[in-house]
């Protein structure tokens, strides 16, 4: 079962208090030349973070650095290519990121708990819940999670990608409230502000569709992230309901202003406040050597408030320039998000605009619905859900069932294999026994095994009355 927990709003007595994930990427750890520490940085940090806990906020956070840790320790000047010795740098370095960590927050008495997962972790919903319930306890316990990627186990099919795309699917896992994605620049921009100088700051972006990105811009040379998939992690949090803010990791005080500026805002419970910025936007070319970028309600970590008084409402000109993702109205959550997130989709299924209709309205896909399968996959593995506009007789000159664009709408969780579907796609469902000789269900895919990007679609609750 989902862990359940309840929003603390706001009353006369103080403000609710606020999930917090705060994302480090590497070079707010480690000099990127030198690779030593930046001590005075994490101090910050670590200070910032205490503040946090000591308002009644949940803190967890989401370090990189690991290999730059190892990189330092073993005298490495660039870091290597080959897996092997990134994962045994990876394996130095965490213990020593660790004992960093910890003796910085010892200082201050507050315990942490080091966290380390891989996709594979995430995809098994198990392990996925197992990993759900420890952070929920950590955090009733007083204790600050600190979470990576395990490098030294994860190969490139079961690794996230960037800590960007781990901060983002742990912020949406434990209902947080604030994903802070921390980089070298203070937001996004109208325009390109190092070739535009008068760029204005982008405030708050309500549609982060409407963002259109340089993806070419990496990270630093010991990172593997960049403003992009910031992006990318800011549009998949939102989904959740979670707000994301981009902001200069040089400052970390500065999340502790613009945690106090949004619990001050009028919307506390959506945290939201009045757009002074367009949000349809373009990002312009991304810097070779900087992330800088241009562009334009249930259950949540909470604690109980510590304080009676509300936070003083700071003076916009004293509020530290950043970007906030306003998050999703229509939030996607627990097992849809897992689903839709925490799977890598091993084929297609293509379906007509019927079947669409019908899942729209809570119903499970029938093989009647479905016009083609690709990939080979199992059952009860993810796919991806195609609507497609018109389908055929018989397949055309490219070799498809359909006529016109295919449009990805979701994700699903099959109860046949690819190999089973192709044979009783386009079939009433009271054939299945006569095609495959068996019937284990009358569904390609059960309503509650099914997640689309359109939240609005969901059913409120999973078909059963139970969630797993």
């Amino acid at each position: 079962m989902e862990p359940e927990m309840q929003h603390h709003h706001v009353s006369m007595k103080g403000p609710r208090s606020l999930g917090v994930v705060i994302k480090l990427g590497t070079s707010s750890i480690v000099d990127e030349k030198t690779h030593e520490p930046l001590l005075s940085n994490l101090t910050l940090i670590v200070e910032t973070a205490v503040k946090l806990r000591k308002d009644g906020h949940k803190v967890i956070i989401v370090s990189s650095g690991a290999i730059g840790v190892g990189l330092q320790r073993m005298d490495v000047e660039r870091r290597p290519k080959h897996i092997s010795k990134l994962q045994a740098l990876a394996a130095i370095g965490q213990c020593r990121l660790m004992s960093l960590w910890d003796s910085l927050f010892n200082h201050l008495r507050q315990p942490i708990a080091q966290i380390l997962l891989t996709r594979s972790d995430i995809s098994d919903r198990s392990r996925y819940l197992n990993a759900q319930n420890t952070i929920h306890e950590l955090l009733d316990m007083g204790v600050i999670p600190i979470v990576n990627e395990n490098d030294t186990l994860a190969v490139s099919e079961i690794k996230f990608g960037d800590n960007d795309t781990l901060s983002a699917i742990t912020a949406a896992m434990v209902h947080a409230d604030l994903l802070f994605l921390m980089t070298d620049v203070d937001c996004l921009y109208d325009k390109n502000p190092r070739t535009n100088p008068d760029a204005q700051p982008i405030e708050v972006v309500e549609d982060i569709g409407a963002l259109v990105a340089d993806v070419s811009q990496a990270g630093s040379s010991l990172g593997t992230g960049g403003m992009s998939t910031k992006i990318v992690a800011a549009r998949l949090a939102t989904s959740a309901g979670v707000t994301t803010v981009i902001t200069r990791s040089s400052n970390p005080g500065n999340i502790h202003k613009i945690v106090r500026h949004i619990q001050g805002s009028r919307s506390p419970a959506s945290l939201t406040t009045q757009v002074n910025h367009p949000s349809a936007v373009s990002l312009a070319s991304l810097n070779n050597n900087s992330e800088s970028a241009t562009g334009t309600s249930t259950p949540a970590v909470a604690a109980n408030p510590s304080s009676e008084q509300a936070p003083a409402v700071i003076d916009r000109s004293q509020i530290p320039l950043h970007t906030r993702f306003l998050p999703s109205p229509s939030p996607v959550r627990d097992r849809y998000f897992w689903i839709l997130h925490g799977l890598r989709p091993h084929g297609t299924l293509y379906i007509d605009q019927g079947a669409y209709k019908a899942l729209l309205g809570k119903a499970g896909l029938l093989p009647v619905g479905v016009v083609d399968v690709e990939g080979f996959f199992a059952q009860q593995e993810a796919v991806r859900l195609c609507v497609v506009d018109k389908r055929r007789s018989t397949p055309g000159p490219d070799g498809k069932m359909w006529e016109g664009e295919a449009v990805e709408v979701g994700r699903c969780l099959t109860n046949y294999a690819s190999a089973e579907i192709a044979r009783i796609k386009g079939h009433q469902s009271v054939e299945i026994g006569q095609l495959l000789g068996y019937a284990d269900s009358e569904y390609v895919a059960q309503r509650e095994s099914v997640s689309f990007y359109n939240a609005v679609s969901r059913p409120a609750s999973p078909v059963g009355g139970h969630r797993a």
